[in-house]
């Protein structure tokens, strides 16, 4: 049962039809986001938009925000990539999320669309903590302590952090700010690991 359950994800997240679908719906949000307010699209905007059916949207999609998320984390993943960022190591992965969330909120924030005008928070923690979800599975934590809860609790002062620090006039490089969180974060995950 569990083989299957692990053939099926992986096929999920490599067939190249289910990888195209997502894609496209996921630009279809971002260009209407440059022409509505989220709130204003309907997922049958969505899915005409990206020229697929509303039941496909179904198949991947729960709803918009759902959507949303994947297309924040999407465009968060690139960023990293863009950058050539590293996740050898915990301390790397944290520093690089870290710088990731300050270039996304600096290219984010800088855009003339809609996507400007919403709160990230919704978008950018969900994914933040999604990452750190996925690196207490490898990492033991200290027994009792809540994965969750630590995935959440740091992905907020990362964000927090990053805000402020994109809000500062005549602010620090994102490189030095990036070092900084990774500073203040870390010990959250000490206090959470054995």
């Amino acid at each position: 049962m569990a083989e299957t359950l692990q053939v099926a994800n992986t096929a999920e997240t490599t067939d190249p039809r289910i990888l195209r679908s997502r894609q496209m719906l996921r630009e279809a949000l971002l260009r209407l986001l440059t022409r509505k307010e989220f709130d204003d699209i309907s997922i049958q905007e969505i899915a005409d938009e990206a020229t697929l059916n509303r039941a496909t949207f179904y198949l991947h999609y729960p709803d918009k925000n759902a959507l949303l998320e994947a297309m924040t984390l999407a465009r968060f993943r690139d960023l990293i990539a863009r950058r050539g960022l590293s996740f050898t190591d915990c301390d790397g992965a944290l520093r690089a999320i870290a710088l990731g969330v300050c270039d996304y909120l600096a290219e984010s924030t800088g855009c003339p669309s809609q996507l400007a005008k919403m709160p990230l928070e919704g978008s950018i923690i969900a994914a933040v903590e999604g990452m750190f979800e996925e690196g207490t599975k490898y990492h033991e934590i200290a027994p009792g302590a809540d994965p969750k809860l630590l995935a959440t609790t740091a992905a907020w002062a990362i964000f927090g952090a990053a805000r402020r620090w994109y809000q500062t006039p005549d602010r620090v490089p994102a490189e030095e700010m990036a070092a900084i969180i990774e500073a203040m974060v870390k010990p959250i995950f000490l206090t959470g690991s054995v």
